[in-house]
């Protein structure tokens, strides 16, 4: 308990990547986590809010930037990243994933490194996984550093 409140003096927030499929629901799961009826705010890499009327096309297509924050007003000390999701043949998106990770992993700093990673998989198929899934899963990438990936 002591290591958990030593960790907890040192650190403001927890950040995490969350990552699945494009429209899988991975926010609607943040908000539940977070216990909010709102959608997160966002902040560019800077730390600067970003208008939501400016990434809301591409949000209601799945589409992320990885490097965006989302933050929920219900439970500020999470910092979620979101992905848009592997899809077949997204060979462009992995690439994003894994440099994204690569590059926390040599964050020097505690707050800037991500602490998990949440990958999401539906459970309403018999092939859960793709081969972009699969090859996420066999790449080191997905083990760098200490992350926990669930």
């Amino acid at each position: 308990m002591d290591a958990v409140l030593d960790i907890r003096s040192k650190l403001s927030h927890f950040r995490i990547l969350i990552l699945g499929r494009a429209n899988a629901g991975k926010t609607t799961i943040l908000k539940k986590v977070c216990n909010s009826i709102d959608d997160p705010e966002i902040f560019d890499p800077e730390g600067e809010k970003i208008d939501p009327s400016i990434v809301q096309e591409s949000a209601e297509r799945g589409l992320h930037n990885i490097r965006n924050q989302l933050i929920f007003k219900s439970n500020p000390q999470f910092i979620f990243h979101d992905s848009r999701g592997f899809e077949s043949g997204s060979e462009e998106e992995i690439h994003r994933v894994k440099s994204f990770i690569t590059e926390r992993a040599e964050e020097t700093t505690l707050a800037e490194q991500l602490h998990a990673i949440w990958y999401c998989l539906p459970t309403e198929t018999s092939r859960p996984l793709l081969a972009a899934d699969e090859e996420f899963f066999e790449n080191d990438i997905a083990r760098k550093g200490n992350l926990f990936v669930a």
